[in-house]
């Protein structure tokens, strides 16, 4: 390879992007903490879903992925952005980590179809209902292992109680999405 190709290779992020993912790694940091325990389930009511939901809505796949992916290396180094303000492995590895493990299933299925449909709102909608599922079927597994319950049971505690909140979240992300896509593409922020 000769050293005017090197030049003209494109980098894997440019500032602009890195710029847009460091902005809303800092938005799932944000929100990610913020959780509202409830009396039936370990799984707390979480706006981390919230966050995944907006970054991959508005940053697309391959940056949403680095976002999310950011975000749980910052929490596993012992950062306090998960649940509740905690972080660290042990996080990871209790009832709840399932879910977390989930939000990279959310971001590549919502990002994909972000990307194929070019955010348009029904696909992408539709790309957040897929994500959630495989979410709760990752954080339903693992919660039924850590806590010796049926599949069923783990779903009936930390899946069934949580979806109309779910909805909640990709309507506000869809909404607060669609107007963060629209200022950064008039702004030549965004592809």
């Amino acid at each position: 390879m000769h050293s005017s190709d090197k030049a003209t290779e494109r980098p894997f992020l440019n500032i602009r992007e890195m710029t847009l993912t460091a902005l809303m790694i800092a938005v799932i940091c944000i929100l990610g903490p913020i959780s509202f325990p409830i009396s039936i389930s370990p799984v707390p009511i979480s706006l981390g879903s919230l966050a995944i939901y907006l970054t991959v809505y508005v940053l697309g796949l391959k940056l949403g992925l680095i976002s999310c992916v950011a975000y749980l290396l910052l929490g596993l180094a012992g950062l306090p952005v998960f649940t509740g303000f905690s972080g660290g492995f042990a996080k990871v590895a209790g009832p709840t980590g399932g879910y977390m493990l989930g939000y990279l299933f959310l971001a590549v299925t919502e990002g994909c179809f972000v990307d194929h449909f070019h955010g348009k709102k029904v696909p992408a909608v539709t790309g957040m209902i897929a994500g959630t599922a495989l979410l709760y079927l990752f954080g339903s597994l693992w919660l039924a292992y850590q806590m010796r319950l049926t599949f069923f049971e783990a779903l009936a505690m930390g899946a069934i109680p949580y979806l109309p909140g779910d909805a909640a979240k990709i309507a506000i992300a869809l909404t607060l999405g669609s107007a963060i896509r629209y200022t950064l593409r008039r702004g030549n922020l965004l592809n």
